[in-house]
């Protein structure tokens, strides 16, 4: 194994720690299963994005909806800083 960096995993181990793959293999199960993990969550975040935009323009909508947009929103945040970081940004900077 060379002395590449550790790839953060875009999921979490019980009790919200950070998961890490260390591999020499891009393309492998672990790898291409994390890159489909992280198009998921990125693109339930556009998904989302979206409905927010309908639910805050809707003068109907309650503080228990809006609650729980802000909810999923801060969820999919937390994913999409947690794509950035394993994508580019490098292990210094971490997920809380």
């Amino acid at each position: 194994m060379t002395d590449r960096s550790p790839r953060l995993l875009p999921w979490t181990a019980p009790g919200g720690k950070p998961c890490y793959l260390f591999t020499d293999d891009d393309g492998g199960f672990l790898s291409r299963y994390a890159d489909e993990v992280e198009a998921l969550q990125l693109g339930m975040g556009l998904g989302l994005l979206e409905h927010a935009r309908v639910l805050i323009d809707d003068p109907a909508a309650d503080a228990r909806q809006l609650r729980f947009l802000s909810v999923q929103l801060s969820a999919a945040l937390r994913d999409a800083v947690r794509v950035a970081q394993a994508r580019g940004a490098g292990l210094s900077a971490q997920v809380e």
